[in-house]
Order: structure tokens, then C-alpha cells, then sequence
């Protein structure tokens, strides 16, 4: 697995089950999955090196981010290595305008878009913004992720200035309407080689400062054919793009019921957390049941409600210690299922999730309510060392 973060990790642990042995390239001994798996290589996964290196003798080779240039995945590829998801799939979850372009050709729900490529087609943004008439959301082509690269424009001036200054760093951008929405959701679904296809319930996403903060599965109050027409939607998209492994399709559902494409991910996923305890085969588990070309594993909840809250650094590091905040949760909240990825803290950094599990009907309004504020509680105490609601551990 190209990358050594905690989706590497998570899925290490799923290895371990399966009686794999995961290789990891990661850029540092610290690194989340260097600390747990026993084959690891240190290096960059921009060096055509390292990649041979990590990818030696492997079966497959996967990823926990797409950062990998395209070039050298394909000279791994011509080299005979089993690629996965392949290179020619991968791009469209790499590069904002190929996926946009990709999915207006085949019919799929985008924003309306347009593509500035170079400084000289600054004006480009005039003309969309006359074509919309209302607000413009500016984004990096490439290398963007967790509300990086994405810009909210106030107004035009606004909307060049940020175009120029992407531009001016030699960055192409993708001028969007910004998307009356309702909600943001998430249809996650993986494909294996062999071309069968799982899809696990939809889930609603709720974003800060553009990171995932909690996901609920499934999303409430989620229309019947919506949902099943957003895992259609994932699923057709996984066969036609070649999606080996587990693919993760953001969405916008709109003030007016219809939903629109975000983002993609070709590899396991942030809304993907509340699978490790809420349903019949995690993620990580399906990802490499894909990329091995195992059959799948079966999506279906094991609860009637999940909820999953990241767990952030703070602005200000608690003096008390992660173990002792450990402690603490667990003492008040023992149904707590905490996940942490052993990475420092740092403001905004996820160093890990916690995920509730809810034994009621999905619409008990006031029951979601609080297993949503309960998780939320214990994210907030795991990040601050401090509980929200004014709760003395000592008292």
C-alpha cells in the first residue's frame, strides 16, 4: 500500500485477519502504519524507486491517498505490476477537471463547471460567473483534499483573485456554482476485478471548515429511491471509470431533491469509518477482498444507526495525556468503539474516530439526536480533555 496514514494502518489491521501480510511505502518510521506493520519501506511515493521497492514480489498494489503521479503508475503497470485500482482509473480521483469532464460524457450529475487551465484564461471566470448568476466555488485541479485547494468566492472579484493566485502558482482551477444544498451525503461501494460490485447504505456527511466531522448510516430521512439511485450511480460509476476497490462517491443533495457529484476517492474513505463496527464487512476489509479479487463481503449494517465522529487535534494540546482522556471516555461512555491512529496532535489533524451504535429505528428523531450529541461529546473530550456539557469525571 502506497501511503502510511491510518487508512494504511486500518487496513493493516483487516490484513492481519485475512492472513495478509501488508507492505507499506511510508515517508517516515512514525508514520500511522509503519508503527504496526512489519514490512515497511521508507521513501516517497513520487520516486519511481521506492514504488518498485515497495511493490516487489506484491500481489497487488493499492493506495492510501492518490498522490501518486500517473506516469510512474503506468511504467509499474508496462512493468507487469498489478495496479490497483489502475492508473487510468485512479486520474479521475487525481484530477478535478478529468473526473468533471469524465462524468459530464457519461450522463453523470455535476455542478455546472468551468475550466481555467491558464493565467491568459482568466476571463473565463467573467463569463461563468454571467452563465450562473450566483455564488462560485474555486477549485485546485489537483492535490486538494480535506477543504484544501477549495475556495468559497464572496463574489467575482473575489472568485479572479483566488483563480489568479492558483493560477499564478502554475495550478489550474475549476470554477463551480456553489450548490444549493440540503446535505452532503456519501455512496460508498467497491468493485473487484471480476466486475462484481457491493454498496454499502448511503450516508450523510457533515463537514467543518471542509473536514469530516461525523458521518451518520444511514443518512436520515433519506428518500428510498434517492438512495438506491445514489448506489446505482456509485456502482455504474466504479464499472465504467475500471474502479478496482473500494471507490467513494461525495455528493450534494440539493434544496430541490436531486443529487449532485462532488468529489471521488479510489480507496477507503473517511464516511467509510462507521463500517469497521456497523456493518457485516468494514472497508478496509472489502478493499482488499477487491484488489485481491476475492468475492466481496456483505454491506449490510449490523445496527439500524451508526454514528462517527473524527477525532481532531486542538488548537491547544491538553496537558492531560491521550491515555488518560482514554480512560476518562471510557469510564462515562464504555459503548464507546474508539479508533486512534497514533499520530501527534496538531490542530485540525484527525488522530482518530470514535463510532456509536444505535439499537433504534433510524427515524427516532430525538434518540438520533442524542447518540449524535454523545458522540460528538466524546470526540470533543478525546481532542480537548474537556467535556462540552460540563460532565466532572471526579465528581
Amino acid at each position: 500500500m502506497v501511503g502510511g496514514g491510518q487508512l494504511a494502518r486500518m487496513t493493516h489491521q483487516a490484513a492481519i485477519a485475512l492472513g495478509q501480510t501488508l507492505r507499506v511505502l511510508a515517508a517516515d518510521a512514525d508514520d500511522p502504519a509503519a508503527q504496526v506493520s512489519p514490512d515497511v519501506v521508507i521513501g516517497s511515493h513520487t520516486s519511481l524507486d521506492d514504488l518498485r521497492r515497495v511493490a516487489t514480489g506484491a500481489d497487488a498494489l493499492t493506495f492510501d491517498h492518490e498522490h501518486v503521479p500517473t506516469e510512474l503508475l503506468e511504467k509499474l503497470v508496462a512493468e507487469g505490476v498489478n495496479v490497483a485500482p489502475p492508473p487510468e482509473a485512479l486520474v479521475h480521483a487525481q484530477d478535478k477537471l478529468v473526473m468533471r469532464r469524465r462524468l459530464e460524457a457519461l450522463g453523470a450529475p455535476v455542478p455546472r463547471y468551468a475550466a481555467v487551465e491558464s493565467p491568459d484564461a482568466i476571463d473565463a471566470v467573467d463569463a461563468f460567473a454571467r452563465r450562473v448568476d450566483g455564488p462560485l466555488v474555486v477549485k485546485a485541479v489537483r492535490g486538494g483534499y480535506d477543504g484544501r485547494g477549495v475556495r468559497m468566492a464572496d463574489d467575482l472579484a473575489q472568485a479572479r483573485e483566488i483563480a489568479g493566485q492558483f493560477l499564478d502558482s502554475g495550478v489550474p482551477v475549476l470554477v463551480e456554482e456553489r450548490v444549493s444544498m440540503r446535505r452532503e451525503l456519501s455512496a460508498l461501494v467497491a468493485r473487484s476485478p471480476f466486475g462484481q460490485g457491493a454498496a454499502w447504505p448511503v450516508v450523510q456527511t457533515v463537514q467543518r471548515d471542509g473536514i469530516c466531522v461525523l458521518v451518520i448510516a444511514p443518512a436520515p430521512a433519506l428518500p428510498a429511491d434517492l438512495g438506491a439511485g445514489a448506489q446505482q450511480l456509485a456502482l455504474r460509476l466504479a464499472a465504467e471509470l475500471g474502479v478496482v476497490g473500494v471507490l467513494a462517491v461525495e455528493l450534494f443533495e440539493t434544496t430541490d431533491g436531486a443529487i449532485l457529484i462532488n468529489e471521488l476517492a479510489m480507496r477507503p474513505h473517511n464516511s467509510g469509518h462507521w463500517t469497521m463496527d456497523g456493518a457485516r464487512t468494514s472497508q478496509f476489509e472489502q478493499h482488499l477482498r477487491a484488489v485481491l479479487d476475492y468475492p466481496l463481503g456483505d454491506t449490510d449494517a449490523t445496527v439500524p444507526v451508526t454514528v462517527m465522529a473524527n477525532v481532531l487535534g486542538a488548537v491547544q494540546t491538553p496537558t492531560m495525556t491521550v491515555d488518560e482522556r482514554l480512560h476518562h471516555l471510557f469510564a462515562r461512555m464504555p459503548e464507546a468503539r474508539v479508533h486512534l491512529y497514533g499520530k501527534g496532535e496538531r490542530p485540525g489533524r484527525k488522530i482518530g474516530h470514535v463510532n456509536f451504535l444505535g439499537h433504534f429505528d433510524s427515524g427516532d428523531v430525538t434518540r438520533l439526536a442524542n447518540l449524535r450529541e454523545r458522540a460528538e461529546l466524546a470526540a470533543h473530550w478525546l481532542s480537548h480533555g474537556q467535556w462540552t456539557d460540563g460532565w466532572d469525571p471526579h465528581g
